[in-house]
């Protein structure tokens, strides 16, 4: 894994948050993207090398919308940045940790993605995502 890439936090509602993190992070939201696979809405802002990405679902039964019905607003999950995804998640598929998708998947921001259980990860949703190159996701996998 090469660093921390995000940070998403569970929101629930990015017209209120978009301007309090523009505050508090001292910087502007750089992106805003839907994800439909996902039900749920991104807003994107940079602090040094590592993104923040904010997360509203689209669904009242959408995951963020589960979430923050369970555990209410607040960090989700923290996303590794890995050089080939393939590689990674076959690595740690063998040392024994559960993947919540076997494919990667198209997630915001032009990344591959895929999900461990928080149940193998102290209960910590963790993502890994590799930046999906110009050559198109299917040539990558």
């Amino acid at each position: 894994m090469l660093h921390i890439e995000h940070i998403g936090i569970a929101v629930k509602d990015l017209a209120t948050s978009v301007p309090l993190f523009e505050k508090l992070l001292n910087s502007q939201c750089y992106k805003t993207e839907t994800v439909e696979s996902e039900q749920v809405k991104t807003a994107f802002f940079k602090t040094g090398q590592t993104k923040v990405e904010l997360l509203e679902s689209t669904t009242p039964e959408g995951i963020i919308a589960r979430f923050i019905d369970k555990k209410g607003p607040g960090l989700h999950h923290v996303a590794f940045e890995v050089t080939d995804i393939l590689a990674e998640m076959n690595r740690l598929r063998d040392e024994g940790f559960t993947l919540l998708n076997e494919a990667p998947k198209k997630g915001a921001d032009n990344k591959l993605v895929c999900f461990l259980h928080p149940k193998d990860t102290n209960g910590m949703l963790v993502e890994l995502c590799m930046e999906i190159r110009e050559s198109g996701p299917t040539e990558q996998l």
